[in-house]
């Protein structure tokens, strides 16, 4: 249970970060190009690397900070940081035709998920 509460509390903070980080940059630079989709998947990456290379470092368990930082915050954040630190885990471990084939499968995958979702939608109140 104390995992799970880690989590929340990490996403919630990560949520409000995202949402935050989004007006700001629409306030800055307009609606015509998603500014605060792009910061949040760039720096939510930055960070997440950050604090995988840094936690590997250490000596002892930092499961509870992995869960609060990297699950929770950076997770509510951005889930690109997530997909990300998968690609480059699958890179370093030299599969790298696989870490392409994730990167291929997850993005054209996920925007085509949400196109049949619009239609279907549309579809069906149409």
């Amino acid at each position: 249970m104390k995992h799970l509460l880690l989590v929340a509390l990490g996403g919630g903070i990560g949520a409000a970060g995202r949402h935050l980080v989004g007006l700001y940059m629409m306030r800055q630079f307009g609606t015509g190009f998603p500014y605060g989709t792009l910061t949040v998947n760039v720096l939510g990456s930055f960070i997440m690397g950050l604090l995988i290379a840094i936690l590997s470092r250490m000596d002892g368990s930092f499961q509870n900070v992995r869960l609060l930082v990297a699950t929770g915050m950076l997770g509510g954040f951005t889930t690109f940081s997530s997909f990300s630190l998968d690609f480059a885990t699958i890179w370093e471990r030299g599969h790298m035709e696989l870490a392409l084939g994730y990167m291929l499968i997850t993005v054209v995958a996920s925007i085509g998920a949400l196109f049949a979702a619009l239609w279907l939608v549309r579809g069906l109140a149409g």
